[in-house]
């Protein structure tokens, strides 16, 4: 068991929440008859925050623990792990997530191939009855379980008669024409269109990790740049992106180069941002890149004075830190503030995630 969290890829500190794995902990006291949110939680997106609310709010209502079940790795990694996407978030990222949008407490089930084999009877009767003695459980609509996802809602339903707790989902979220889903989101940031992801997700799409040092071109060109080190899988396309630069609870306005940077000739692929109005020394320091909207594919430029022409023009008309299009403000989910971790959410103008 782990009480509270110290995130090796992440920049918060977490509040303490109690984090126990299936199988080797014995689930605490206080968490008996707990209300459950059971899914795979990939990105921590709209959907996942509506099944989140109405656990927090059942848990209080009730008296008892409120508590996120997830798995670990991804089922997909362990069933078809040739078909396996790239996950948005690493897994420290979504337990910060699970915690931060309110959770007393995370279970994490070790996925193998022999719990893949587990029909949803025994998944049901040794995990949420056993182990964690849930008296709810929710789900999103189209929650799947047990070997060869052969349990769905009613199947849950069902076994929740049988073993003594109640089994509720949720209906499909949708923002504005579109269903919210962990799919959705992946192609589109896949596509470039963080925009429109981060309106799914209901934050920025963000990459976690460590500042490291590069060749230093950008200081040689008067705008010096940070390269990010990340365990995150999923990135954006090739390009040039605003973005902004998350580090100890500031929010800096930025711009972002992924790619191989072809006028250098380079080929291993960064992920370098230049922070306005800001030069300090930030190798080793862990932070988080949020991608507001992408602004060009990346170019090649005939030598690095051309570059430096281009890099001055698009910085020179842009807005300010924290206004306009680059508006941002910190809030905390559910109206606590917490100083060790905030909730980050960065505006990007009428038709970015609010």
């Amino acid at each position: 068991m782990i009480n509270g969290l110290s995130m090796t890829h992440d920049t918060r500190t977490l509040d303490p929440v109690e984090i126990i794995h299936f199988p080797d902990d014995r689930t605490p006291v206080a968490w008996h008859q707990s209300v459950l949110a059971l899914g795979n939680f990939d990105g921590v997106h709209r959907g996942h925050a509506k099944i989140i609310d109405l656990v927090r709010r059942r848990a209080d209502e009730c008296g008892v623990t409120a508590v996120a079940l997830t798995f670990d790795p991804h089922p997909s990694r362990v069933v078809r792990p040739d078909k396996a996407p790239p996950l948005l978030m690493t897994g420290p990222q979504k337990l910060a997530a699970l915690a931060d949008a309110g959770m007393s407490g995370i279970a994490v089930v070790r996925f193998t191939e022999a719990l893949s084999r587990w029909k949803p009877e025994a998944f049901v009767r040794t995990v949420l009855v056993e182990w964690l003695r849930v008296a709810e459980v929710w789900v999103g609509a189209n929650f799947l379980f047990g070997h060869e996802r052969a349990g769905n809602f009613s199947v849950l339903r069902s076994l929740g008669a049988r073993y003594g707790f109640r089994a509720e989902k949720i209906d499909s979220v949708r923002y504005r024409e579109f269903v919210v889903s962990s799919t959705r989101v992946r192609r589109l940031i896949a596509e470039g269109r963080v925009d429109e992801a981060g309106a799914l997700l209901g934050h920025h799409y963000m990459l976690g990790g460590t500042v490291t040092r590069g060749e230093g071109r950008g200081r040689q060109l008067g705008f010096p740049t940070v390269n990010l080190s990340t365990d995150n899988e999923l990135f954006p396309p090739n390009g040039v992106y605003a973005t902004a630069v998350l580090i100890d609870g500031e929010i800096l306005a930025s711009v972002t180069n992924v790619g191989v940077r072809p006028t250098f000739g380079s080929s291993g692929a960064v992920v370098e941002s230049h922070i306005f109005d800001v030069d300090r020394d930030l190798y080793g320091r862990e932070i988080r890149v949020a991608f507001i909207r992408r602004l060009r594919e990346e170019l090649a430029f005939p030598d690095g004075d051309a570059l430096r022409v281009q890099i001055a023009r698009a910085t020179a008309t842009r807005p300010g830190r924290c206004s306009g299009r680059f508006h941002c403000r910190i809030s905390s989910r559910h109206g606590r503030r917490r100083d060790s971790g905030p909730d980050v959410v960065i505006e990007s103008g009428r038709d970015g995630p609010v």
